[in-house]
């Protein structure tokens, strides 16, 4: 009987070590039709740059957290690209920041539906309910001129607890930024990043990566 009890815990132990995640993160990327080749390949190599920076990479490991990319545009095209990957060691955070670089682009000419792409990261989402903390980090170069409104979609987001945060990349002078805090952030701590034309997004995006990724790890100290 006791060897009976302490496999069962042993088994239980093991259940709890493959829920332990702290953290599921979203990467939706903008791929709509105001985004052309070479911003596109902006956005992917900064973003793999910025999963490969060091502070990054520790907290990734150290939340177990499960990582995937979708790729959006109009409604109806939103694709998950990249599967949710755990990152439990440098060679996890290492492929997958390879995988993200070598991510072929999906759509080129299509409009921007923003409440579409949040649909998608639910969805997506709903794979990692045992994450403790759930994040959609959104990139835009515009408004949502297509689809369900996002603001819309705020109510369903916070009925499964996920933050929304942004880096806008803004082109004109429009004050996107200023949008996008309106209508697509929620939850609370959420933020938006301001890169300021594409060649500044790479390190916007590292700098968005860090603040994200090392929340979780200042509120368990």
């Amino acid at each position: 009987m006791t060897r009976f009890f302490f496999c069962l815990a042993a088994l239980m132990c093991g259940a709890g070590s493959a829920l332990a995640c702290q953290l599921a993160l979203v990467l939706a990327v903008d791929v709509s039709g105001s985004v052309d080749r070479r911003e596109y390949d902006i956005q992917m190599q900064g973003l793999a740059a910025a999963l490969r920076d060091g502070q990054v990479v520790d907290a990734l490991i150290a939340q177990d957290a499960m990582v995937t990319v979708i790729q959006w545009t109009g409604a109806g095209r939103q694709r998950q690209t990249l599967p949710w990957t755990r990152m439990r060691t440098d060679g996890d955070v290492m492929a997958f920041a390879e995988a993200v670089a070598q991510n072929r682009r999906v759509w080129r000419n299509f409009s921007t539906a923003i409440g579409e792409a949040l649909i998608a990261a639910e969805i997506a989402l709903e794979h990692v309910k045992f994450c403790t903390r759930k994040v959609i980090d959104i990139s835009g170069d515009g408004v949502s001129n297509e689809g369900v409104p996002p603001l819309a979609r705020h109510t369903a987001l916070a009925a499964v607890d996920a933050t929304v945060n942004a880096v806008v990349i803004e082109t004109d002078d429009a004050d996107l930024t200023g949008w996008f805090y309106e209508n697509v952030i929620r939850g609370d701590g959420a933020f938006v990043m301001t890169a300021n034309g594409f060649e500044d997004y790479p390190m916007q995006i590292k700098r968005k990566l860090r603040r994200e990724t090392t929340r979780q790890l200042s509120e368990m100290r």
